[in-house]
């Protein structure tokens, strides 16, 4: 763990930014008081920033994960039969 005041951090934040990123925490100081901390990403946390966003929406409850009863997709329930379509198709084009 390092701490770093907010001068120092201003100028070299990509350095402690990469300290994080390998795993370590930084506690950033204001006047000797610690005031924030730039902590390593939790496990589990998609490595894209869109991931990212969604697994905060979802927790922050904006939004609700799918939920499916098994792992299995649903069923298909076609709306007609191939030969069907395929005469549809045909008399579609007739006219061209």
């Amino acid at each position: 763990m390092r701490a770093v005041g907010l001068k120092v951090l201003k100028n070299k934040l990509s350095e402690y930014v990469r300290l994080a990123a390998n795993g370590e925490t930084v506690l950033v100081t204001d006047r000797d008081r610690v005031v924030a901390e730039i902590i390593p990403p939790r496990g589990g946390r998609g490595l894209e920033l869109a991931d990212a966003l969604l697994a905060e929406a979802v927790r922050q409850g904006w939004i609700a994960p799918p939920t499916l009863p098994d792992k299995e997709p649903p069923a298909r329930k076609p709306i007609m039969s191939f030969d069907q379509l395929m005469q549809e198709l045909h008399r579609d084009r007739e006219d061209r």
